[in-house]
């Protein structure tokens, strides 16, 4: 994995975004804790689970004396839908993404259910926040699949016509991935799908960023912070990493698979190794709006 060699210049804009707040109440809180502590520049919120509504309020508050990004973080996978999404849903549960990824490919997905679904948990933020989100991704990155991405960026331009929403552009220079080589096929295939997603966001001058990290297998194999330096070096001219803190309770075990290692990445965010690492890759945590627009 790259070093990180130490810069001397000014600290460029890096996105460093939790994703899945409201997913449960100890990642949540964890995520608010780490924004107001300036180690974190974004969140994205999953409105479709309660802990949406429960946790927005100490978002909001610390947002108030800490700026940061919150976004929507389109979710197609394991949870329950907003709407019936007749076609999609089973028993009232999105399916799995090992079902979601094949239909998706073939274009076998109900377009009518995932636009009906995506204005639903829009209007999930909107109702709660007061105002639009400031980016949209997608949990386990599904905003960049076919039929959704589609469905994604017609609702933007129809919903957001005097403004232009971010959204997570997941494609990242092959050399990059591979200089990193963690998680290198998950990688490709992430990037490879995201080429159609970036298109449209060009082809309509919808922003973005440009360079992606922060995929990895979850399974502590390699250290957290040894990933998280490969991350921040060789990040791209408007880069963003996506992490996933949090601490384990009973809500969080009850709906997601994805637990201990959150715990992991919220020790290394909230400690001096992260602040020594961002300085040395000549890095700082910041804004969408501190980003150019990438030109369509």
């Amino acid at each position: 994995m790259p070093e990180i060699v130490k810069s001397s210049a000014a600290p460029r804009p890096v996105i460093v975004c939790a994703d899945d707040f409201g997913i449960a109440g100890g990642v949540s809180e964890a995520i608010a804790e780490l924004i107001a502590r300036g180690r974190l520049s974004a969140t994205s919120c999953m409105t479709p689970l309660p802990d949406w509504r429960r946790h927005a309020p100490q978002l909001r508050t610390v947002l108030r004396q800490t700026p940061a990004d919150v976004g929507l973080h389109l979710t197609f996978t394991d949870h329950k839908p907003l709407t019936v999404a007749r076609g999609l849903a089973h028993d009232g549960r999105l399916p799995a993404l090992g079902q979601l990824l094949p239909r998706a490919l073939a274009r076998a997905l109900p377009a009518d259910a995932i636009r009906d679904e995506i204005r639903a948990q829009l209007d999930a933020f909107e109702d709660v926040w007061g105002a639009p989100p400031d980016y949209v991704d997608g949990h386990q990155h599904a905003h960049v699949f076919p039929v959704i991405r589609e469905a994604l960026v017609d609702e933007m331009l129809r919903r957001y016509p005097a403004r232009r929403i971010w959204v997570r552009d997941c494609v990242e220079a092959p050399v990059r991935s591979l200089r990193r080589g963690i998680a290198l096929p998950k990688a490709l295939l992430i990037s490879t799908l995201g080429l159609g997603l970036r298109r449209l966001l060009r082809r309509h001058a919808l922003p973005a960023n440009d360079g992606f990290a922060g995929l990895h297998d979850f399974s502590g194999r390699i250290p957290f912070r040894t990933l998280m330096r490969a991350f921040l070096a060789n990040a791209g001219p408007h880069p963003l990493v996506h992490v996933h803190p949090g601490r384990v309770d009973a809500e969080l075990r009850a709906c997601d698979p994805l637990t201990t290692p959150r715990e992991t990445e919220l020790a290394y965010l909230a400690s001096a190794d992260y602040a020594e690492d961002l300085a040395a890759a000549g890095l700082r945590p910041a804004r969408f709006t501190d980003f150019a627009a990438i030109a369509p």
